[in-house]
């Protein structure tokens, strides 16, 4: 199935490759970038009543989204409005026709869906869909763009960028096109525009130091996607003179946290089948160029994980279901679809060059299909499974079989105003110019392959839950004061490295296009600069767009797995005596002190009761701090009493709504020995009650 209006004449009207003739191109809003993000800027702009225009470098449109993510990254649906769940719509009602399936039964259970439920589907009526085929995501994007009637240039590689002060006036690219406007917006995944423009921006890991993160610079210990068994590095097994197997760069100096210039490995998310009537074996994949040495490093650890007892199987790539019996297959494991560490110079190369690298990932990964299918390295079972599948012959026709789009995972970062940081994501703090909201887990791929302790190891991986949906600020999306004054920046946005792994979402990343939009219209319109742009008017345009910019849900934040993690005297609901028959928690995805933590099931109240008499090695003052799990459904009037023997007794009321989780009771002075009791009631409460743990802070003598 297609949608009504026909591509073909769509892409006729409102495409253009790069013609022999220079234009001098106008509109109100210039953007630099075809990706999801770019794509959402010019349909919000055109809703604005502005005129919109797109550069886009390379050959094709929709970036990630048309180019092989057909498995939404996305942690909770509900986070995600306007344009962008426009889109997920639009792929619902797509896949509810019955010639949408060619390949496969009609199935209208989404496996996103399974995983994490759309909770504003469920109340407004509207179903989405959250896995799709790469040409119906195309598919919808142009006639997007066709009805609002905007231009659409391929191939525009940016040359040079005309300004007058702080101000851009047009920019140039290689064909001699020159685009002039009053907002330009850079949707690219690397920043060609806000560099090329003279806007401050970072590339690589910063320093843990540098905005008090955790997760950031180099990583001493990376459990995940790290190799399971033992491998020689080197070109001469045990001789390190021989040089390096491909594929693996000189070893590391730095110190935990430190920062280094690595970003985290690209590669594709290959559409995939089994279906043999639409395949393309990877058995036929051979490169025109390929070297079966080149992939000496991945014969030598599947030699090692057989000789280890390992399983085989499913260790190497990692495929989601998408409709018509394709695949969003993405990296897994050791060694896989990322190309660790041939990405270093990618967004600061010449187009050519880039290019290339480009071409280098593609050659690579057709090289680890055809070797794992075909040489005599891999096991028989193994190639057996490999030969199962193969590219899906119907999409990316015109590439090879191959996605369009190499998965820049990070690129240059705009430094402005606010820099989104790991802060944001474990909600330690909140922007209060919100404009998205970010809705996926704090993630970085691979950042180099190393030699460590004479065998090989990779480096620099990250997957951490964020606290919750978080709010992306606007200042992170415009240049600092006193630079640019009509540019918009929503992809390559003001974050460090660890924020920008939760940001870089392609939801996201159209919701942010879509604000950027919204705010060069209102500066349009109100004659101001972006960073002048009335906070108050742009948010009611948001909300009447029904972008969602506020998270009313829970957020989980992070208390210590571990009593001993944390600071002071520690003591779990399991060292409390216990008054009636409490219930035992079942919430395994949200953190707690110990072991677990104890409700009361909302009942039996006035009759269930926690005592701790902790043992206090040295007199003086303590604060004492009780630790719960936060919900909407709790109590907001939980009482506590610390009585301290021979002294004080006093009483407080706890909120368990209160998403930090726990609660200070103040500060007392407290006696040697088992001299204090605190006790926790669920007597009188109007709500359920948690009790999770105890923190007790010696604060002076």
């Amino acid at each position: 199935m297609r949608f009504p209006f026909p591509v073909g004449f769509a892409a006729a009207l409102f495409f253009s490759a790069v013609v022999a003739h220079a234009e001098d191109i106008q509109a109100d809003v210039v953007i630099f970038g075809g990706t999801s993000a770019g794509v959402a800027a010019a349909v919000q702009a055109h809703r604005m009543g502005k005129t919109v225009v797109i550069a886009e470098w390379t050959k094709h449109l929709g970036g990630l989204t048309t180019g092989g993510l057909g498995a939404t990254e996305i942690s909770n649906k509900a986070a995600i409005g306007g344009i962008a769940r426009e889109f997920y719509e639009q792929i619902a009602t797509h896949y509810a026709r019955a010639d949408a399936w060619k390949w496969q039964k009609p199935d209208l259970q989404d496996p996103k869906n399974e995983k994490s439920k759309d909770t504003i589907a469920e109340k407004n009526g509207r179903p989405t869909r959250w896995t799709f085929e790469p040409h119906v995501a195309m598919d919808i994007y142009t006639k997007w763009l066709a009805d609002a009637k905007v231009k659409v240039k391929l191939g525009e590689k940016l040359k040079s960028v005309k300004k007058e002060g702080t101000h851009i006036v047009e920019f140039t690219t290689e064909s001699g096109n020159t685009y002039r406007g009053k907002m330009f917006i850079d949707a690219s995944y690397e920043g060609d525009l806000m560099a090329k423009s003279g806007v401050s921006y970072h590339l690589g890991r910063e320093a843990n130091s540098d905005f008090g993160e955790t997760l950031n610079g180099f990583r001493e210990k990376t459990p995940t996607h790290q190799f399971e068994a033992d491998v020689d590095p080197y070109y001469t097994p045990g001789d390190p003179k021989s040089g390096l197997l491909p594929f693996i760069q000189k070893s590391a100096t730095e110190n935990p946290g430190e920062g280094d210039n690595r970003i985290q490995a690209y590669g594709l998310r290959l559409c995939m089948t089994q279906v043999k009537e639409n395949m393309v074996p990877c058995s036929e994949l051979k490169p025109t160029i390929y070297n079966e040495r080149e992939y000496e490093l991945l014969a030598r650890y599947i030699e090692a994980l057989e000789k280890a007892g390992k399983p085989l199987t499913g260790i190497f790539m990692s495929p989601t279901p998408i409709p018509n019996g394709k695949t969003d297959t993405d990296s897994n494991g050791a060694i896989s679809i990322d190309l660790v560490g041939d990405n270093y110079g990618y967004p600061l190369t010449d187009y050519a060059t880039r290019e290339g690298i480009i071409h280098t990932h593609l050659a690579y990964t057709k090289g680890l299909l055809y070797f794992l299918a075909t040489s005599p390295h891999v096991p028989q079972h193994v190639r057996d499974e490999v030969n199962k599948w193969g590219l899906a012959k119907d999409e990316f026709t015109d590439n090879g079989h191959l996605p369009t789009q190499l998965y820049v995972r990070e690129s240059r970062r705009m430094i402005s105003d606010y820099v989104m940081t790991e802060a944001d994501c474990r909600w330690q703090r909140q922007a209060m110019d919100a404009v998205a909201l970010a809705a996926s887990d704090i993630e970085s791929h691979h950042c180099q392959r190393i030699v460590q302790n004479g065998f090989v190891r990779n480096e620099g991986d990250v997957k951490v839950p964020a606290a919750a949906p978080f709010p992306i600020a606007y200042r992170s999306i415009v240049p600092k004061s006193g630079q640019i004054d009509n540019l918009f920046v929503p992809v390559c946005l003001s974050a460090s490295h660890i924020a920008c792994g939760s940001v870089r979402a392609e939801p996201v990343l159209m919701a942010l296009g879509q604000s950027a939009a919204t705010a060069a219209s209102i500066a349009i319109d109100k004659k101001v600069t972006v960073q002048k742009v009335p906070y108050g008017a742009l948010r009611s345009q948001l909300d009447k767009d029904q972008q969602i910019v506020v998270w009313t849900g829970a957020v989980h934040h992070e208390a210590a797995p571990a009593p001993e993690q944390l600071d002071g005297i520690v003591l779990d609901d399991t060292d409390a005596h216990k008054t009636g028959e409490w219930g035992a928690g079942g919430l395994t995805n949200v953190p707690h002190v110990g072991k677990g933590y104890i409700h009361d099931g909302n009942g039996a109240k006035g009759k269930l009761s926690v005592e701790w008499t902790p043992e206090i090695p040295i007199a003086g003052y303590y604060e004492i701090i009780f630790h719960f799990i936060p919900n909407d459904g709790r109590a907001h009037n939980v009482p506590v009493t610390v009585t301290i023997k021979g002294g004080e007794s006093r009483t407080l009321k706890v909120n368990e709504r209160d998403q930090t989780g726990h609660q200070s009771l103040g500060l007392f002075d407290l006696p040697t020995g088992r001299n204090t009791s605190i006790i926790v009631s669920n007597a009188g409460t109007d709500g359920h009650v948690t009790v999770d743990g105890l923190q007790i802070l010696r604060v002076r003598n």
